[in-house]
């Protein structure tokens, strides 16, 4: 098992871990700040320093899963090619520094923050989705047409606003007695801990609520440090869905 401290806390760069695990599907940790792929986010990159200064690149994240194939409470952190020697040295119990890429985490908790603005701007339910450090993408299950300028201005004014973002969680019956609260029609919020993991973007008593619903992602702790985001695209993929891309402002 392996301890996710990005949960509580997404601005963590670094943390110390040991580890538990290495298999031909990566290195598990017993804590880590990396993030693996899931709910539409791409899985972090970064190192694992160790105690001799040499480094063990990452160039992905994701979560473990067993000889069936099913999702277990491990995340595996996935070397770059070309380190078999250094990987060879690596054994159970071995101290490491897990250290992300933080300006490639950063640019995508941006993006992912951004992802829920456009959920209160676009009324509608989300049938995929995808957030890389690059750009953003939200299918919305709707058949009228949309106006990237009318949008790019919306979302510049929620982000001015400086709306404070708050992580908490719900009990699995207040979900279900409040069924609303689930945006995507591709991604369930995880289920069995008792508790699900919640993002409330306003809505602290100064400020108006403008998002709330189940996402275990990553964000920025308040609208204003997103920055200037623009939609780039907007495309029909089929007779019922509309996409929309979201980038950084050139």
């Amino acid at each position: 098992m392996t301890h996710d401290l990005f949960r509580q806390d997404a601005y963590l760069r670094e943390c110390s871990a040991h580890i538990t695990a290495v298999t031909d599907a990566g290195i598990v940790l017993d804590q880590t700040v990396f993030y693996p792929l899931g709910g539409g986010q791409a899985g972090d990159s970064g190192v694992l320093m160790l105690a001799d200064g040499s480094e063990i690149a990452i160039a992905d994240t994701r979560k473990g899963k067993d000889a069936e194939g099913k999702p277990t409470s491990d995340i595996v952190h996935m070397p770059a090619p070309g380190q078999d020697d250094r990987l060879a040295q690596l054994t159970e119990g071995t101290a490491v520094t897990a250290r992300i890429d933080w300006e490639r985490r950063h640019r995508m908790m941006r993006l992912h923050t951004t992802s829920h603005l456009l959920c209160h701007v676009v009324p509608q339910l989300v049938n995929g989705c995808s957030i890389t450090p690059d750009y953003a993408r939200l299918d919305f299950a709707m058949t009228d047409p949309l106006d990237k300028e009318q949008l790019t201005a919306a979302i510049a004014t929620l982000v001015a606003a400086a709306h404070p973002l708050t992580v908490a969680s719900i009990s699995d019956e207040e979900l279900d007695a409040n069924p609303a609260l689930v945006k995507s029609m591709s991604v369930q919020p995880p289920r069995g801990t008792g508790r699900i993991r919640t993002i409330r973007i306003g809505g602290d008593g100064s400020t108006p609520l403008i998002d709330l619903q189940p996402c275990g992602g990553t964000h920025v702790a308040n609208t204003a440090e997103i920055g200037p985001i623009i939609v780039t695209k907007i495309e029909k993929k089929s007779a019922t869905t509309r996409r929309v891309v979201l980038g950084f402002a050139p």
